[in-house]
């Protein structure tokens, strides 16, 4: 489990086809603390930590999650927000974040709003039905809060500082993104449902 405050703006250094595809990830983490098998999440990808070295762990993906989020266009030199898990008695400072994949949207506007920006997302409606303003929603793993929501489309704000310590800030129009409904949202509506 995650809180959406990107903590390492990582990079890829290489993938690997093998039976599965190997990933491996730049980081400025300490990685002498990684565990094997502990979760990291990847530009919202829940991903298991499979070997370290100073500066670097990897992960193994599954075709599964390479089909559900943007990982199949990850290369050498892109860049990934990174979130380590959380451990009891750390702060949620934003939303609780699972790191597993609803859908894949793209930035389709980018507005400047003084010295924030105003992005403008497109989601499957699969996706929107569980966006609403005021919610929370995670765009490749960051916490952010819901502006406005059309039939197509969301808008959230990020603010300098988002942009600069997240992917968020060289993001441009046709970028495809993952996104993470809230979890309160979905369970809400698996209620109603049986209604």
């Amino acid at each position: 489990m995650f809180t959406g405050l990107i903590s390492d703006l990582g990079q890829i250094r290489s993938v690997e086809s093998r039976g599965d595809t190997r990933i491996i990830f730049e980081t400025a983490y300490d990685t002498a603390g990684i565990e094997i098998g502990a979760s990291i999440a990847c530009s919202g990808v829940c991903l298991t930590a499979v070997e370290k070295g100073p500066g670097w762990f990897s992960s193994d993906l599954s075709a599964e999650t390479l089909a559900r989020s943007t990982a199949a266009d990850w290369r050498a030199g892109t860049a990934i927000n990174l979130e380590r898990s959380l451990r009891l008695g750390d702060e949620l400072g934003g939303h609780l974040v699972y790191g597993h994949v609803d859908g894949v949207g793209a930035l389709a506007e980018r507005h400047a709003d003084g010295d924030s920006h105003r992005l403008v997302f497109s989601a499957p409606a699969d996706v929107l039905r569980f966006v609403a303003v005021k919610g929370s929603i995670a765009v490749d793993g960051v916490s952010l809060t819901v502006n406005r929501v059309s039939d197509e489309h969301f808008e959230v704000t990020i603010i300098p500082h988002t942009a600069r310590m997240t992917t968020l800030g060289q993001c441009q129009p046709g970028a495809p993104v993952n996104l993470e409904i809230d979890m309160l949202a979905r369970y809400v509506q698996r209620l109603l449902a049986k209604d």
